[in-house]
């Protein structure tokens, strides 16, 4: 039996905004763009891993009003678990990062007592990802 991951979801409050960031900074592929009962879906790849697929989704897109307000409250607190990107250049994807409209630099890229260096970055929604070499 072989398992793999096939999506991971990312929530958004301003699908617009996250596309800039995710296609036209990180360099991301569009895959689909999905409208629904006034709310998008955009799923994106990486050229290097293009099996996975990253879904950005509005909070109360196919939820409850209750359930939609509770992930937008604690998108809003940056308290969602964060995402972990790794580049074959941190220096490069740090700074087009750190250049993007919306973007929150946490940490300048560091090397760490484990052996990884890596940086951490808010995107525009206030998700959380570190950007580690590869």
């Amino acid at each position: 039996m072989t398992v793999s991951i096939s999506a991971v979801h990312v929530f958004v409050d301003d699908p617009d905004a996250a596309l800039v960031f995710y296609r036209d900074t990180l360099g991301l592929t569009v895959r689909h763009e999905v409208e629904q009962d006034g709310f998008r879906w955009i799923t994106l790849a990486t050229a290097s891993q293009p099996e996975i697929q990253i879904v950005l989704s509005q909070p109360h897109a196919g939820r409850s009003q209750e359930d939609g307000d509770a992930i937008a409250a604690l998108l809003a607190k940056g308290e969602l678990r964060p995402m972990h990107f790794s580049s074959d250049d941190l220096d490069a994807t740090f700074e087009a990062v750190a250049g993007a409209p919306g973007a929150e630099v946490l940490e300048e890229p560091q090397s760490r007592p484990w052996g990884a260096r890596d940086a951490a970055v808010r995107d525009p929604a206030g998700n959380l990802f570190r950007l580690e070499q590869g």
